[in-house]
């Protein structure tokens, strides 16, 4: 039976700022996941009983799409779980994929959408550019506004997206990973009453977003320099929002000298960081002298593919 895969992504520019209104670009990177299978007398996750609490990305994905008899399906994944590169939304999309191409009814866009509303059952709460990201790969881009390589709109509840493709060069990425796994949701709460009572808190947030569009800017025209001072301006607002940790902090800091630039990718608290660079090897050597996990990954063109071979 053929296989489906569908990439990790970074988020590049605009986290937290995002949940008020402003622009995010993340970017597809090279670890994927993938999902193939078979029919069977009951579900099974690689030869074993699926079970609903491990599974349940899996779970809830079959629950969306699929109709059709028990199966049993091999996942496999280069991807780190909790390491904010996404490996719940590759999975997601990964197995949306497989499922919608057995029924004949594989699209993007239901994939996307799908896949967020996936997200969004487990989490409690969630963004469409992960699951958008992963199966569109190369970069996306979340405005409120219609711009050039619309893709799809998705809607929860009161609010809306919009989502863009982006081209941006090929890139290599060192990711640190700090190990400590925080909870998005009060990471987001706390930053929303703190811009709901502080004027400084509300400029930081346009802020962020006025860098997202620069950074935008500076990829599409490769001006890599210009690039990695955004995000680290990026990282120095975040941290004073209240999301950052002396980890991270630590982990940008010994990056920073041989790197075009460096931040916290995702929701802050803990989890990782990512140094734009020529050096990846002598960057991904610092941070695990530092006791961290580090990757080298790269940007990737390829979203949520079918292998018939």
């Amino acid at each position: 039976m053929f296989e489906c895969s569908a990439p990790g992504k970074l988020i590049l520019f605009g986290e937290h700022a995002v949940v008020f209104g402003e622009p995010a670009l993340a970017t597809a990177i090279n670890l994927r996941t993938s999902v193939t299978g078979s029919y069977s007398s009951e579900p099974m996750i690689n030869g074993r009983p699926l079970r609903e609490e491990k599974d349940n990305y899996v779970k809830a994905a079959m629950n969306q799409v699929w109709k059709g008899k028990p199966l049993d399906l091999t996942i496999r994944s280069s991807l780190p779980s909790a390491s904010g590169m996404g490996s719940s939304a590759a999975v997601t999309v990964a197995t949306l994929g497989f499922l919608t191409s057995l029924d004949g009814t594989f699209s993007k866009e239901l994939i996307a959408k799908t896949g967020f509303e996936v997200e969004y059952e487990v989490q409690g709460r969630a963004s469409p550019i992960d699951t958008t990201t992963s199966t569109e790969g190369r970069a996306v881009f979340l405005t409120k506004e219609k711009d050039k390589g619309f893709l799809w709109q998705i809607e929860k509840d009161d609010k809306s997206w919009l989502l863009h493709a982006r081209d941006i060069p090929r890139m290599k990425i060192v990711v640190g990973n700090t190990g400590i796994k925080a909870r998005t949701g009060p990471l987001v709460e706390n930053v929303r009453r703190l811009v709901s009572g502080d004027k400084l808190a509300r400029q930081t947030i346009k802020e962020i977003g006025r860098i997202t569009l620069e950074g935008l800017k500076a990829l599409r025209e490769d001006d890599l320099e210009r690039v990695g001072k955004l995000m680290t301006s990026n990282h120095k607002l975040l941290g004073t929002l209240g999301v950052g940790h002396k980890l991270l902090d630590k982990y940008v800091e010994v990056s920073l000298p041989l790197s075009y630039g460096a931040k916290l990718t995702g929701a802050g608290g803990g989890g990782s960081m990512i140094a734009l660079t020529d050096r990846p090897e002598e960057v991904a050597e610092r941070i695990a002298e530092l006791g961290g996990k580090s990757f080298v990954v790269e940007t990737e063109d390829r979203g949520v593919i079918v292998d018939e071979g």
